[in-house]
């Protein structure tokens, strides 16, 4: 969390996020939009002032405390060979691995301090923010004080900087945004939400006030309710949909997988490529294309059960059981089935590359293998 702030593991994970971190304070800031025609004025800011947009011809896109995450380091990579090197901006508060540091810019930004944010956006004349600043549910629930300041007042802050100097703002959402009460088969970008943790709720206060900020100040508010996001560069860290990461690591090692959920909990799933992908492209997505603020993004949604039959096409040794956690459970009952997302791919022509043979072909790849991985049929 931000740096006067501490009192969790930043590196404990939440239940249903498998690559990020759980006090994460990533931002990316990047920079090069088309220039503005002269005269072209902005909106009203929340301080009554009007800003003239930015007329350089350099995109600075910058990313908010949290870039050391890692959908954080793999989106500014993105961002960068797509943007150029330079043009990209990470921040977190803590000290960045020799890779991260020398792969690009770097700076210190804590979420909480209104006025460093400032700073860092007029000097590097900022115009995109990926504001991936959060703590996750697990810790959350843990230290709702903290949650609640980093998740909501450093949204605040994010939102008043974003709006005042006309940045283009993302912000993720979750399946953690949905609740016992939401339609889950399928769940549609709009339908009752009733989150039950502090992050959940943080998360619609979020989509809510992105919304009310474009309406309200002509904000340029993008977001997406991620899925499970399956990475083979994460380590699993006893989340929700963490078992869909650590069975490629038990496959490989022992051929034996113990999971914590019944063998037919259907989850939304996505691998972090395309993840990454889908938030490049909705920040590219003309305005005019946009009909909502908040998309639902899916890709593939499977059980535990369908999982263990693709792995075992590589590993048909893979003894596969089953000791049913009921708090993860629980969690996971609550979550959405299935994400309808035909609004994204109609609006701004959203298209998923891997789907449930893509991705364990992909993940067999990174880990590596052994004598115990069989070739694929």
């Amino acid at each position: 969390g931000p740096a006067h702030l501490k009192g969790e593991d930043a590196s404990h994970q939440e239940p249903g996020q498998s690559c990020q971190p759980a006090a994460a304070e990533l931002w990316l800031w990047l920079w090069h939009v088309p220039r503005a025609r002269p005269g072209h004025w902005g909106v009203p800011t929340p301080g009554g002032l009007r800003r003239q947009l930015p007329l350089g011809d350099v995109l600075r896109v910058g990313s908010s405390p949290g870039g050391l995450g890692q959908l954080g380091v793999g989106l500014a990579k993105l961002l960068r060979k797509r943007f150029g090197k330079n043009n990209v901006i990470l921040s977190d508060i803590r000290k960045p691995a020799d890779n991260v540091f020398y792969s690009g810019p770097f700076i210190f930004a804590d979420i909480l301090d209104y006025k460093n944010l400032r700073e860092i956006v007029v000097n590097n004349r900022i115009t995109w923010l990926f504001h991936y600043s959060a703590l996750l549910s697990a810790v959350g629930e843990a230290n709702v004080p903290l949650a609640r300041a980093v998740n909501i007042t450093g949204l605040h802050n994010v939102l008043d900087i974003a709006a005042e100097h006309n940045l283009r703002l993302f912000v993720p959402s979750t399946i953690g945004a949905f609740g016992p009460t939401s339609p889950r088969d399928p769940t549609p970008d709009l339908c009752i939400q009733r989150p039950r943790t502090i992050y959940g709720v943080s998360k619609v206060h979020a989509e809510l006030m992105g919304e009310y900020y474009h309406y309200r100040y002509g904000l340029d508010f993008r977001c997406l309710r991620y899925p499970g996001i399956i990475s083979a560069d994460s380590q699993p860290g006893g989340g929700t949909t963490d078992y869909a990461v650590q069975i490629f690591h038990d496959a490989i090692k022992t051929g034996k997988f113990k999971c914590y959920l019944r063998p037919d909990t259907r989850l939304p799933m996505m691998y972090i490529d395309d993840c990454l992908k889908a938030t490049l492209e909705v920040m590219e997505a003309p305005a005019e294309t946009l009909t909502m603020r908040t998309y639902n993004i899916s890709a593939m949604s499977f059980t535990p059960e369908e999982l263990a039959q693709e792995v075992q096409k590589y590993v048909p040794e893979l003894q596969m059981t089953y000791n049913v956690d009921q708090v993860r459970q629980a969690i996971a009952d609550s979550w959405p089935m299935n994400f309808d997302d035909s609004n994204a791919r109609r609006d701004w022509g959203w298209k998923h590359d891997y789907d449930l043979p893509e991705l364990v072909t992909t993940m067999f790849s990174y880990l590596g293998s052994d004598s115990r991985i069989a070739q694929a049929n």
